[in-house]
Protein backbone atom coordinates (compact mmCIF):
# COMPACT_ATOMS: atom_id res chain seq x y z
CA UNK A 1 0.00 0.00 0.00
CA UNK A 2 1.19 3.35 -0.90
CA UNK A 3 0.55 6.46 1.15
CA UNK A 4 -1.76 7.95 -1.39
CA UNK A 5 -4.28 5.50 -0.44
CA UNK A 6 -3.27 5.70 3.52
CA UNK A 7 -5.41 9.00 4.20
CA UNK A 8 -8.13 10.73 2.35
CA UNK A 9 -7.23 12.23 -0.98
CA UNK A 10 -10.16 14.98 -0.29
CA UNK A 11 -8.36 17.83 1.82
CA UNK A 12 -9.19 20.96 3.00
CA UNK A 13 -7.25 23.35 2.28
CA UNK A 14 -7.07 27.69 2.26
CA UNK A 15 -4.87 30.25 0.99
CA UNK A 16 -2.36 32.44 3.39
CA UNK A 17 -5.00 34.91 3.36
CA UNK A 18 -7.96 33.92 4.84
CA UNK A 19 -8.56 35.18 8.20
CA UNK A 20 -8.07 33.41 11.43
CA UNK A 21 -11.77 33.69 12.05
CA UNK A 22 -13.01 31.47 8.73
CA UNK A 23 -10.42 29.03 9.58
CA UNK A 24 -11.20 28.30 12.83
CA UNK A 25 -15.26 27.83 11.97
CA UNK A 26 -13.70 25.50 8.81
CA UNK A 27 -12.17 23.12 11.56
CA UNK A 28 -15.06 23.15 13.63
CA UNK A 29 -17.81 22.33 10.59
CA UNK A 30 -15.18 19.90 9.36
CA UNK A 31 -14.41 18.33 12.41
CA UNK A 32 -10.77 18.17 12.09
CA UNK A 33 -7.92 19.75 13.75
CA UNK A 34 -6.06 20.76 10.84
CA UNK A 35 -6.02 22.76 6.97
CA UNK A 36 -3.09 22.62 3.90
CA UNK A 37 -1.88 26.27 3.43
CA UNK A 38 -1.60 26.14 -0.66
CA UNK A 39 -1.03 28.13 -3.72
CA UNK A 40 -1.12 26.86 -7.24
CA UNK A 41 -2.22 23.46 -5.96
CA UNK A 42 1.15 23.01 -4.01
CA UNK A 43 1.27 22.94 0.26
CA UNK A 44 3.14 26.03 1.50
CA UNK A 45 1.71 25.52 5.08
CA UNK A 46 -0.41 23.71 7.19
CA UNK A 47 -2.82 25.12 10.16
CA UNK A 48 -3.83 23.23 13.09
CA UNK A 49 -6.44 24.31 15.84
CA UNK A 50 -2.87 24.09 18.23
CA UNK A 51 -1.71 26.72 16.19
CA UNK A 52 -5.25 28.98 16.24
CA UNK A 53 -5.62 28.84 20.14
CA UNK A 54 -2.17 30.19 20.63
CA UNK A 55 -2.46 32.65 18.37
CA UNK A 56 -4.99 34.31 21.45
CA UNK A 57 -1.36 35.23 23.26
CA UNK A 58 0.37 37.35 20.21
CA UNK A 59 -2.68 39.18 19.15
CA UNK A 60 -5.56 41.43 20.10
CA UNK A 61 -7.98 40.62 16.97
CA UNK A 62 -7.03 37.08 16.77
CA UNK A 63 -9.47 36.83 14.51
CA UNK A 64 -8.54 39.24 11.61
CA UNK A 65 -5.15 37.82 11.73
CA UNK A 66 -4.11 35.78 8.46
CA UNK A 67 -3.54 32.41 8.43
CA UNK A 68 0.28 33.21 7.02
CA UNK A 69 0.70 35.02 10.47
CA UNK A 70 0.51 31.78 12.01
CA UNK A 71 0.78 29.22 9.83
CA UNK A 72 4.06 26.82 10.24
CA UNK A 73 5.53 27.31 6.64
CA UNK A 74 7.21 24.59 4.49
CA UNK A 75 5.15 21.70 5.78
CA UNK A 76 7.00 18.43 5.59
CA UNK A 77 5.87 16.31 2.57
CA UNK A 78 5.63 12.94 1.74
CA UNK A 79 5.50 11.41 -1.74
CA UNK A 80 2.01 9.46 -2.64
CA UNK A 81 4.11 6.62 -3.68
CA UNK A 82 6.53 6.13 -0.65
CA UNK A 83 5.80 3.27 1.61
CA UNK A 84 2.84 3.99 4.90
CA UNK A 85 6.79 3.56 6.80
CA UNK A 86 7.96 6.98 5.61
CA UNK A 87 5.41 8.25 7.57
CA UNK A 88 6.18 6.26 10.71
CA UNK A 89 9.62 7.76 9.97
CA UNK A 90 8.51 11.31 9.39
CA UNK A 91 6.93 11.41 12.59
CA UNK A 92 9.69 10.46 14.44
CA UNK A 93 12.21 12.96 12.64
CA UNK A 94 10.12 15.91 12.31
CA UNK A 95 7.79 15.01 15.52
CA UNK A 96 4.48 16.16 14.05
CA UNK A 97 1.33 14.15 13.38
CA UNK A 98 0.03 15.39 9.79
CA UNK A 99 1.25 15.24 6.53
CA UNK A 100 0.36 16.81 3.14
CA UNK A 101 1.05 13.82 0.39
CA UNK A 102 2.28 15.40 -2.57
CA UNK A 103 2.43 13.99 -6.77
CA UNK A 104 5.61 13.91 -9.08
CA UNK A 105 4.62 17.63 -8.88
CA UNK A 106 5.11 18.62 -5.67
CA UNK A 107 0.76 19.27 -5.69
CA UNK A 108 -1.39 18.48 -3.00
CA UNK A 109 -2.69 14.50 -3.64
CA UNK A 110 -3.80 13.97 -0.44
CA UNK A 111 -3.21 13.75 3.80
CA UNK A 112 -1.68 11.43 5.67
CA UNK A 113 -1.48 11.63 9.38
CA UNK A 114 -0.80 9.57 12.55
CA UNK A 115 -4.02 8.38 13.49
CA UNK A 116 -3.78 6.79 9.59
CA UNK A 117 -1.27 4.82 10.17
CA UNK A 118 -2.29 3.76 13.90
CA UNK A 119 -6.10 2.98 11.81
CA UNK A 120 -4.21 1.08 9.21
CA UNK A 121 -1.56 -0.83 11.57
CA UNK A 122 -4.79 -1.93 13.76
CA UNK A 123 -6.44 -3.71 10.22
CA UNK A 124 -3.47 -5.44 9.07
CA UNK A 125 -3.33 -6.72 13.12
CA UNK A 126 -6.19 -7.98 12.83
CA UNK A 127 -5.68 -9.99 9.24
CA UNK A 128 -2.76 -11.15 11.39
CA UNK A 129 -4.39 -12.60 14.25
CA UNK A 130 -7.50 -13.93 12.00
CA UNK A 131 -4.77 -16.13 10.00
CA UNK A 132 -3.12 -17.23 13.69
CA UNK A 133 -6.14 -18.23 14.99
CA UNK A 134 -6.98 -19.81 11.23
CA UNK A 135 -3.89 -21.63 11.43
CA UNK A 136 -3.66 -22.93 15.39
CA UNK A 137 -7.44 -23.51 16.21
CA UNK A 138 -5.84 -24.22 19.74
CA UNK A 139 -4.43 -20.91 20.34
CA UNK A 140 -6.36 -17.91 22.45
CA UNK A 141 -5.66 -14.90 23.70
Amino acid sequence: MSIGKLGPQAVVTTSPDSRLEEITATLESENIGSIVVTEDDEPVGMITDRDAALAIHDYDDVGSVSVEDVMTERPVTVHEDDDPVAVSEAIRDNNVRRFPVVDDDGELAGIATLDDLVATIGEELENVAATIEAQSPEYRP
